[in-house]
């Protein structure tokens, strides 16, 4: 009974884990398919930062964090079935690993918000002098920024005034019509004031910021359920000790 009473446990655990599993797979996928764009608008800059490259690794980190999850959430389910030693001390040496690397993973996290305020000053001059100086031009530069100013309704790196002095400010007088929530049209320098549409990284930094918080305490619930599977793992572990 008490040994039936502790699989259940172990399939619940495991399918959260294989849930978490499907999560990260899913995110990751999306930062990875998703990412083009900021590296399309970053490529453009001079002195690009390396940290911007480490970020959208993140990406590549979460496809293989979720893949594993997946094999260690289907290791825990065969090793309670059939009871086997080796594959529940597997699971079990596994899920420690996991437990620290996740527990450092959330700790990163409550500090990335000082890695994107600086990330964000090192990148703001080298953006504006880049957008001043080539966009308007028939260049990937203003398709990439017009894709991203469309999509995420922003308007530059800061603000409308990054692109005071660019070739399109200068051959048109105007700004690209995101800068006031009309994508399809240009703004003049008074519709643009009183829009004031936030600038694209602003607005990634402070979705980030927004969020970094809740990334974090999903890690720590994660962290508890690991340590109730890695208990429940060595119990079924021990009984199996004592039958063979």
């Amino acid at each position: 009974m008490c040994t039936g009473l502790l699989k259940v446990m172990m399939f619940i655990f495991n399918g959260a884990i294989f849930l978490c599993g499907i999560a990260g797979l899913g995110v990751g996928i999306w930062v990875v398919l998703d990412s083009d764009t900021l590296l399309g608008l970053l490529e453009s800059v001079e002195n690009t930062p390396t940290k911007v490259f480490q970020v959208v690794t993140v990406g590549y980190v979460l496809v293989g964090v979720g893949t594993f999850l997946l094999i260690v959430g289907f290791l825990g389910c065969c090793g309670a079935v059939k009871e086997s030693r080796c594959m529940l001390l597997t699971f079990f040496s596994i899920m420690l690993i996991i437990f620290f690397v996740g527990v450092a993973g959330a700790i990163v996290l409550f500090v990335f918000t000082d890695v994107v305020d600086e990330l964000f000053e090192e990148l703001e001059d080298d953006v504006k002098t880049a957008i001043q100086s080539k966009y308007g031009n028939p260049n990937d530069m203003t398709t990439l920024w017009d894709t991203a100013m469309k999509e995420f309704r922003c308007c530059g790196y800061k603000n409308y005034t990054d692109f005071d002095g660019s070739p399109f400010n200068q051959l048109t007088g105007e700004y690209p019509g995101p800068c006031c929530g009309t994508p399809d049209e240009k703004c003049s320098l008074t519709e643009v004031q009183q829009v004031d549409i936030p600038g694209c990284f602003t607005k990634l930094v402070t979705v980030l910021e927004d969020n970094s918080f809740i990334i974090a305490g999903v890690a720590f619930g994660i962290a508890a359920i690991e340590i109730a599977a890695m208990v429940v793992s060595m119990v079924l572990y021990c009984n199996a000790g004592k039958k063979s």
